[in-house]
Formats: structure tokens, sequence, C-alpha cells
């Protein structure tokens, strides 16, 4: 069984990460969803929150596609994670080429770490390129649309969250 890791702070999930998620899926067997414990960003919803929505909007994705969704808090290093939950594969999605020097970085520090662990990088779809969740976090609190960049559930989370 090919196990993969995609990790982050989905605070909140949006589309590009749904869609990273799907295309990961036909890459692994079984796809851990590393919801990072990141304190010093300050996420916005709780942990419980973000597994929570992590757990809801993937369980079609997994249905769909036969892969196991599973979400996984941690607050370790990535490479930590990976080993803990069996992942030989960690994904990664890019937006732009600002992404790509933070994640090159990353790479190699991993690879000094375990370099039995590979990242695979997947490129967001031309559509959710623009997507980041700081900035659907930004557009919601200011009262803006953001139904095109996330679910409907993570809309109505956001908008309860601002009380818009």
């Amino acid at each position: 069984m090919r196990v993969g890791l995609y990790p982050g702070t989905f605070d909140p999930v949006t589309h590009g990460h749904l869609d990273i998620i799907k295309r990961a899926c036909s890459l692994v067997d079984r796809l851990v969803i590393g919801v990072a414990i990141n304190r010093d960003k300050g996420p916005m919803f709780t942990l419980e929150e973000r597994v929570a929505m992590i757990e809801a909007e993937t369980a079609p994705l997994g249905a769909a596609t036969g892969c196991t969704i599973i979400a996984h808090p941690f607050e370790n290093l990535l490479i930590d994670c990976a080993r803990d939950v069996g992942a030989s594969v960690i994904i990664r999605g890019l937006r732009a080429v600002a992404d790509f020097e933070y994640e090159y970085q990353m790479v190699g520090m991993n690879r000094v770490l375990d370099n039995s662990i590979e990242t695979v990088f997947l490129m967001a779809e031309a559509q959710h390129q623009a997507i980041a969740s700081k900035l659907v976090k930004e557009i919601a609190r200011l009262g803006g649309d953001v139904s095109k960049f996330v679910t409907p559930a993570v809309n109505t989370a956001l908008k309860e969250r601002f009380d818009v």
C-alpha cells in the first residue's frame, strides 16, 4: 500500500486544497492529511474545527476515488510525521514560483533527514492558483464573497466566524 502525506494548516480548507487532495488520490492508496498544529501562524479555526472540515470535505473524494483519506493532526517535524504515518511520499501543492523556492529548501532539508521519503509537487489547476487560505480569510473578514474559493460548508463557517 502506497501512503502519502499532504501537510498544511488548512485554515480553512479551500477548493485549491481539495483539488490537490483529489489528484493525490490517483498517486496513493492512502492519503494522510497532516493538519499542522502551528501556533506561530495563529490559526483562525481550532485544530478540531480544521480536522472536522477536512474529514467532511474529503469524505466524498475518498468514496469517489477509492483512496482512504485520513486527517491526522501533527506538531512535530514533517519528516517525523511522515515516518509516524508510514508515508513514502510527501505531497506538496504549488501555486506560484514563490511557493517553489520555499518548498525547494524544505525538500533539501527533508532529504538530509530521511532520503527514503520522496516529495512530489502537484501544480494547482489554473482556476485555483490564486487561492490562498490567508486571502480567503481576509476577504471573508471584510464581508466579501468567498463562495468561489471554498465549499458551501466552509463558506458558512467563515460567515459564522466573522458574524457576516
